[in-house]
């Protein structure tokens, strides 16, 4: 085990020389050629200061290469683009000691390994309308809100009761599926609508690329308003096959086949907005099918207030709140167990600010209520230091 956290410390060590040692501007991005380059470098010292009995810190790492291509440009195609983004995610598991129900690292994986994360083209369809097909990330567009996404905790990204779908989760970080999306601006809202592979699977994962679509598709659509002080998107979701629910029976003493669905909303609304400085306050709400996750729904709320030291334009602080609503099947469970159930409640505070050049620090502290969704359980107390390296 000591030699396993040496061998993570070490490549957090070199991943992060490595990022030191390229060019401190943007290079890539300034050029105006037709492919455009982008990396990013995470690393996470993460453990649980209370609460659990194994307190070691865990490091964790995620390395993000990006690719975009303009295909008028390099084949004549007129009106596309193509996106490729590449994972390597590395290091320690720090939930394994916490033990909540949603995790308190966005990057942590339950496989370390190198994988094509997405790898679609967009096709321009005309009056600022979209297409877009391939491997695809449905966070990325679907569930999202940019006042949530400095907090650290996986919830702020897209809700549980969604994240925790489809016999290998949905189409989000780490592993994607093949998709197609529809976006179609109507004046100052726009519908969005898409089609996934139920089981997610990409290069890097054991078996690739799930071409059969043998476990259906993930239907996906959301309405919302981007612009203006106060944002929002109402969505919904479904999948096409339902699978196994084990926890309850029919009269013939069969499992019964529950379809897996739900919907989701989510509203942002700018508190400050001026030159000098801007506050954001986000609420997210989503309820799902409680018969095939251990989710009824979840709750997400926060404040974003950026830059948060006047003088120090790439500082960031934010507040947030996330919730989840534990299901009757999940509750029987943890009593089968000698538990008491409850709901599972995580208060985080973080801070983010640009040290020098590409170099971003974020220390985070995260509270948890109930881990596990065990009243039984005692509280737990998680610190986590992120440094972050983009190019």
């Amino acid at each position: 085990m000591i030699g396993r956290r040496t061998s993570h410390i070490g490549l957090a060590a070199l991943a992060l020389a490595l990022a030191l040692a390229l060019p401190a501007a943007p290079a890539f991005a300034e050029e105006e050629g037709p492919i455009t380059f982008g990396a990013e470098i995470t690393v996470d010292l993460a453990g649980t200061v209370s609460g659990a009995s194994d307190e070691r810190p865990r490091v964790l790492t995620n390395v993000n290469l990006v690719a975009d291509l303009d295909l008028a440009r390099l084949a004549g195609w007129r009106g596309a683009t193509m996106h490729v983004d590449v994972l390597d995610n590395r290091g320690g598991r720090p939930n394994d000691a916490t033990g909540t129900l949603q995790g308190v690292d966005n990057i942590e994986v339950p496989d370390a390994g190198l994988r094509l994360f997405e790898a679609w083209v967009e096709q321009d369809l005309g009056r600022g309308a979209t297409m877009r097909f391939g491997l695809y990330d449905v966070n990325s567009e679907f569930y999202a809100n940019d006042g949530a996404g400095l907090l650290i905790a996986p919830p702020f990204g897209i809700g549980s009761e969604l994240a925790a779908t489809g016999p290998n989760g949905p189409s989000i970080f780490p592993s994607s599926a093949l998709a197609m999306r529809v976006h179609v601006p109507l004046g100052s809202v726009f519908a969005r609508f898409g089609v996934v592979n139920a089981r997610a699977s990409t290069l890097g994962d054991n078996g690739g690329i799930d071409f059969s679509f043998r476990d259906g598709v993930l239907l996906i659509g959301e309405v919302g308003r981007a612009g203006g002080r106060v944002r929002g998107t109402l969505g919904a979701w479904r999948y096409s096959r339902s699978p196994e629910d084990l926890a309850e029976t029919g009269a013939d003493g069969a499992p019964l086949h529950k379809p897996a669905q739900g919907a989701y909303g989510v509203v942002e609304v700018d508190l400050l907005a001026d030159d000098a400085r801007q506050l954001s306050a986000f609420l997210r709400l989503g309820l799902s099918d409680p018969h095939t996750t251990p989710y009824r729904g979840g709750l997400q709320a926060g404040f974003l207030l950026a830059p948060a030291i006047a003088g120090r334009e790439d500082s960031q602080v934010s507040l947030g709140l996330h919730h989840a609503w534990t299901s009757d099947h999940f509750r029987e469970a943890v009593r089968a167990e000698g538990g008491t159930p409850a709901n599972e409640t995580v208060v985080e505070l973080t801070y983010a600010d640009r040290v020098f050049g590409p170099l971003v620090l974020q220390p985070d502290i995260q509270w948890v209520r109930h881990p596990g969704g065990d009243r039984a359980r005692q509280d737990a107390v998680v610190a986590i230091m992120r440094a972050r390296l983009s190019f």
